[in-house]
């Protein structure tokens, strides 16, 4: 890929709309997420590989949607609604986390969740690549990245709070008062849905020719991309959810309220980096600081693998979060710096598919590994996969690569 100059720009509003969109739908997601694995575990008696079924069937198949919902804000140039829909979608489920009384019935409401979000995620990345210049590509998606991780460090404080209140003030029981924060999650998630109907105007975008079922074959996304992909879905064979990080984190001996703390101190991590990370990667590269990210993931699986104190867990967390700001907006803006800016929202799309359906094998895997082995060995496989995609990542991009201008 080739760099090109340009004079710096502001940052769009439409982007910051979109941050605080998702800061909010963030407040209310994981805010309840860290409970969400705890629920089933100590409440409603499931196994771990249960909870390896639910991640994996929730994210990886809504994630076959991503695709779709991103080919369709290309064909029809509206990318607002989509993305509304999505959202909304995710609003009305999250209350019915409260009225569980059984796995399959998480599993439901879960993939309910997810198929929200995989509606909304390549339109509303599409809306932000749209308005931004690819010159400060990096610093924009990061800038998203850390509104919403912000909403991300929120949710889990104003859940520790209430989990305190309804505990100790109110006397509610523990499965109360999960059931209670449940319900309370579709607050912010409402405002969020409000902010984006009546306050972000979308800009039009160039509509892409073609039906609006995109092919799977992305011939037409080029072979750079596509080697992207192969890269993506390496790394996501071995990063099953962070479900299973929680896990770990109560296998180790550490409370629930100390694990809404321990999430707290993770998000807080990638708020503070994850717009300076995408500044240096469109000073630096993509292919640099997405190479670190997955070197530092590596690392932290291959800590919790070998962590044999509650303490330990602690530092690893927030090593995480170093991960997090490092790939998660950053690898959005390679993404977008090898796709044609007409199929912005096919390619953004196909990104969050296969990186979503790998989460599929990656947290079966891990929940059999943690039940037939020991809860060390997803960690390791982890690791592992990691490490060989940062080595194809080196190998098949350069290191001089930042960004074009789509």
């Amino acid at each position: 890929m080739s760099i090109r100059t340009r004079p710096a720009s502001r940052i769009s509003r439409t982007v910051v709309l979109l941050g605080a969109v998702s800061l909010l739908s963030d407040v209310s997601s994981e805010g309840i997420y860290p409970l969400i694995p705890l629920f089933l575990i100590n409440v409603l008696h499931a196994q771990v590989s249960a909870v390896g079924l639910i991640e994996g069937i929730a994210e990886s198949s809504a994630s076959i949607l991503r695709i779709f919902s991103g080919r369709l804000s290309d064909v029809l140039g509206n990318r607002k609604w989509i993305a509304t829909a999505g959202y909304s979608l995710s609003t009305v489920s999250k209350p019915l986390f409260a009225l569980a009384a059984s796995w399959p019935q998480v599993l439901g409401i879960r993939f309910a969740d997810r198929v929200g979000k995989g509606i909304r995620t390549a339109p509303r990345d599409a809306l932000i690549a749209d308005v931004t210049p690819a010159a400060i590509r990096g610093v924009s998606f990061g800038l998203h990245r850390t509104m919403d991780t912000i909403g991300a460090v929120t949710g889990p404080l104003l859940a520790l709070w209430l989990l305190g209140i309804l505990t100790r003030g109110h006397g509610y029981s523990i499965p109360h008062s999960y059931r209670t924060i449940f319900l309370l999650s579709a607050i912010p998630a409402t405002l969020a849905v409000l902010i984006l109907v009546f306050f972000v105007k979308e800009q039009k975008s160039t509509k892409a020719d073609g039906e609006m079922i995109p092919s799977l074959s992305l011939k037409s996304l080029g072979k750079p991309f596509k080697l992207f992909l192969l890269v993506t879905v390496v790394f996501a064979i071995g990063n099953s959810s962070d479900a299973f990080l929680i896990l770990r984190a109560q296998n180790l001996g550490i409370s629930p309220s100390k694990i809404l703390l321990i999430y707290v101190v993770f998000n807080s991590v990638e708020a503070i980096f994850a717009t300076g990370a995408g500044a240096v990667s469109d000073k630096v590269g993509r292919r640099n600081v997405v190479l670190a990210g997955y070197l530092v993931f590596a690392v932290v699986y291959l800590g919790f693998a070998l962590a044999r104190h509650a303490a330990a867990v602690w530092a690893l967390f927030a090593v995480y979060g170093l991960y997090n700001a490092l790939t998660l907006g950053v690898q959005k803006a390679f993404a977008t710096d090898l796709i044609p800016a007409g199929l912005r929202g096919t390619g953004l799309g196909a990104y969050h598919m296969l990186a979503g359906l790998a989460l599929l094998p990656a947290s079966v895997i891990a929940g059999l590994l943690w039940e037939r082995l020991s809860p060390a060995a997803p960690f390791f496989f982890g690791a592992s996969t990691a490490a060989i995609a940062a080595l194809l990542i080196g190998m098949l991009f350069r290191s001089s690569a930042t960004c074009t201008d789509r």
